[in-house]
């Protein structure tokens, strides 16, 4: 491999870093999820080509909106959180490269219009009502991070903007889905976004946050409140999780739900304890990086389940 290319490789990777791909990739597994355990089967071979590039284009967009949003406040705190970011998921690639000055603002803003564009296009061609979900998705986005440094509430407009990409599969997939079974999609994974996502991604920050008076969960109600409403979410996201699976696969309960209880017990319970217990940094970023792989484990749940 020449300079060239290496330069070249080099660039796109400062792109992908922009929109966090890795936990990218992994949150598109949450509207695969949704479509699978509704339908109790695969989706049109088009459905799934339209939807695999939408997804991609969607949390490729917003992830990167965050960055862009975020530019200034980002700017100040860059030198503070380089220091701390290692062992935490989202610092797998470089962290805020256009706060560091490694992506002009402008190139984010082009990259994150290109992507929105294409997110759009293939929603509308799955359900407009996806498309409309999308850019409410976008828009509870960039509420969420103008409310850094307003209220703690913030997590509840974070548990929305998770849930976009599952609801939007459900009308992609069922052009009136069941109300009653996207209600619970819908608390199951906004409870894991913010007790296994939301609060132990703040709580790495703390220490920032703290310095620039940012209004997050634990720098509000404190480490041990915090580790106390992160392990009740997660709670009630688990037993939302299996009654998910109780509906959807009647013939296979006990296998299915037991197989469910497994999953949550290693990537939400045992973690989500060890933070109730020690109320450490490390343990939180623990919580957050097994919590991520909660989608992509459940989806593959279905898919072993699917195939039995």
């Amino acid at each position: 491999m020449n300079t060239t290319q290496r330069l070249k490789i080099d660039r796109i990777k400062l792109f992908l870093a922009l929109s966090r791909t890795p936990h990218g990739l992994l949150d598109m597994a949450t509207p695969a999820f949704g479509a699978l355990i509704y339908l109790g089967d695969f989706p049109p071979v088009r459905v799934i080509l339209i939807g695999l590039l939408t997804a991609f284009a969607g949390y490729t967009a917003v992830y990167a909106a965050n960055d862009i949003i975020d530019y200034r406040s980002d700017r100040r705190r860059i030198t503070h959180q380089d220091a701390e970011a290692a062992g935490y998921m989202d610092s797998l690639m470089i962290r805020h490269p256009m706060a560091q000055g490694l992506l002009s603002f402008k190139e984010g803003v082009v990259w994150a219009v290109g992507w929105s564009i294409v997110a759009i296009v293939g929603a509308w061609l799955l359900n407009p009502v996806c498309a409309l979900i999308f850019l409410s998705g976008a828009a509870l986005e960039t509420i969420y991070c103008l409310l850094w440094r307003v209220s703690p509430l913030r997590a509840v407009v974070s548990g929305f903007v998770k849930n976009m990409g599952a609801v939007a599969a459900l009308f992609a997939v069922a052009p009136h889905p069941d109300p009653g079974f996207m209600l619970i999609l819908f608390l199951c994974l906004f409870f894991w976004e913010i007790g296994g996502q939301n609060i132990p991604h703040d709580w790495s920050d703390i220490d920032e946050d703290r310095r620039f008076d940012a209004k997050t969960i634990p720098v509000i109600l404190g480490e041990a409140n915090a580790a106390r409403l992160a392990f009740g979410c997660i709670l009630i996201a688990t037993l939302l999780c299996i009654r998910l699976f109780y509906i959807s696969f009647p013939g296979l309960q006990g296998p299915a739900l037991g197989a469910a209880l497994a999953v949550c017990t290693g990537l939400l319970w045992l973690p989500g304890f060890k933070l109730f217990q020690t109320k450490r940094r490390e343990a939180a970023m623990a919580l957050f990086n097994k919590a991520s792989y909660f989608p992509a484990a459940m989806l593959g749940l279905v898919l072993l389940l699917l195939s039995s």
